[in-house]
């Protein structure tokens, strides 16, 4: 076991639309489930989130998911970006405040392998790498930015942007310089009102700028075609079947008792904590 990880979770973006914070039952247990597996096979984790996430785990009971515990570091950022179009920027904050080596964690996102003998001599490891989609991804003009800020000139536009569901890093330096980007652009930005090209830039974009521009070699630890063929067993990312558990019930059941019996069944110790957490035990009978 060798590395530390974070999950984070910035809930200031979920509030702007409801007055209480609440996460969906495949949310939790995926989010337990990411911990648990990093901790089996990879090392400890921590969660890194504000006051109203750390009250939340605590009143559903999941706080001991996490070995290196709940930090709350990101209430201070509260009015620093737009919330609505940089829903993931808790990510890149919490990234700023460590010096590594240490690997960032989407809750939605496990590791079921170890990974040391994959990326222990890197200084950046990304999930995987990806093309250059002018919808997603649009070229230098289309961004609206306030007076006095400007893109580094050293950024090279062409290279492709990482995926950062999960990011592995060991470059203290590298980690202040992308994170310093990102969030100088996130907090110049005069936005509209796409919730995809402005974060993915600041959080997948500049990633990869940046190390060029400093010289870093970034390991892609699998291609995305290799992901999406179900083929490889290493790792599992939610991503985009989200919109399929939120609109299908049928479906939405089957996969959280899958996710029940596997935690049950590889954690048992864990079982006494799934049946006190409300929004899983009285729907799914454990």
């Amino acid at each position: 076991l060798f590395r530390s990880a974070f999950h984070s979770n910035w809930t200031a973006p979920y509030l702007i639309n409801s007055s209480t914070y609440e996460m969906k039952d495949y949310e939790i247990l995926m989010t337990i489930l990411s911990a648990l597996k990093w901790r089996e096979k990879n090392g400890s984790i921590k969660m890194v989130t504000d006051k109203t996430g750390k009250e939340y785990y605590k009143k559903i009971g999941i706080e001991a998911i996490w070995d290196l515990g709940i930090e709350c570091k990101l209430d201070g950022i509260y009015d620093l970006v737009n919330k609505e179009i940089f829903w993931a920027a808790g990510k890149v904050y919490a990234l700023s405040m460590e010096d590594g080596p240490i690997a960032m964690i989407d809750t939605d996102f496990i590791v079921w392998k170890p990974l040391e003998e994959l990326i222990k001599e890197s200084s950046l490891a990304v999930i995987h790498r990806e093309g250059i989609d002018p919808l997603v991804y649009p070229d230098k003009e289309y961004f609206n930015l306030k007076e006095g800020y400007s893109f580094d000139d050293a950024w090279n536009w062409k290279v492709e942007p990482c995926n950062t569901a999960f990011a592995y890093f060991n470059d203290k330096k590298f980690i202040k310089e992308y994170t310093k980007a990102a969030i100088v652009f996130m907090e110049n930005a005069k936005v509209d009102d796409n919730r995809i090209t402005n974060m993915v830039f600041a959080e997948q974009r500049i990633i990869s700028m940046v190390a060029e521009k400093m010289n870093l070699k970034i390991y892609e630890m699998e291609t995305i075609e290799r992901l999406l063929s179900g083929k490889q067993k290493r790792y599992t990312h939610l991503w985009g079947y989200k919109s399929t558990l939120n609109t299908n019930e049928i479906l939405r059941r089957q996969f959280c008792q899958k996710l029940i019996a596997r935690i049950i069944k590889e954690f048992p110790e864990y079982k006494s904590m799934l049946m006190k957490i409300e929004p899983i035990s009285t729907k799914y009978n454990i």
